[in-house]
């Protein structure tokens, strides 16, 4: 479903398991925060589009209820949250992306393939975690949160395809697809959800 190009080595997850699990709990928690914040600069840049404001709206609430189950696993395993991390992944990954000269559609389509493919490669990542760790609660807390990016993966990809009918989004996408297995090659050394 997810047409990714490059798998996440299972050997990522006993890299975060046996280095610190309040790392990638930590990352996690921001990674939830960050997308809450990308659904309201969508909602308040493209307000035209009143089926996009109604679903950012939606997904700002569950992003931020993800971000309070993770700060709760966080607090009950008696760790604090630590300061937010940058995301090398997702900056490389806008990198594919040109600025300057698009039109309102090439920027949104731009945004909203973008927010996918993060959604599309942290569904991934929960699922291999979720089936790699020993950790049977993490085990279960990823497995049922990859099924929410699954499903946010799929409206952005669908929004994509409604609201940007002048840009050729399949071509894209694949192309994007291509770009992202580079990105994520480079990857799977930290204890971070795209590390």
């Amino acid at each position: 479903m997810l047409k990714l190009k490059l798998d996440t080595d299972p050997v990522w997850v006993k890299m975060v398991v046996e280095g610190n699990i309040s790392e990638i709990l930590t990352d996690h928690a921001y990674c939830e925060q960050k997308a809450a914040s990308s659904a309201i600069s969508l909602l308040v840049h493209y307000p035209e589009y009143e089926e996009l404001v109604t679903k950012m709206a939606e997904l700002v609430r569950e992003e931020m209820s993800h971000f309070q189950m993770v700060h709760k696993l966080i607090k009950d395993r008696g760790y604090t949250l630590g300061r937010e991390r940058k995301d090398d992944y997702v900056n490389e990954l806008q990198l594919f992306f040109k600025k300057g000269g698009q039109s309102r559609e090439e920027v949104l389509a731009g945004k909203l393939l973008l927010f996918a493919m993060i959604e599309a490669r942290s569904c991934e990542r929960f699922l291999v975690l979720s089936e790699n760790i020993e950790d049977k609660e993490l085990a279960d807390f990823y497995f049922n949160l990859m099924k929410s990016e699954a499903r946010h993966y799929t409206m952005f990809l669908k929004f994509a395809h409604e609201l940007c009918p002048n840009v050729d989004i399949a071509t894209k996408w694949e192309a994007f697809l291509e770009y992202e297995a580079q990105v994520i090659g480079k990857r799977g050394v930290k204890e971070t959800v795209h590390g």
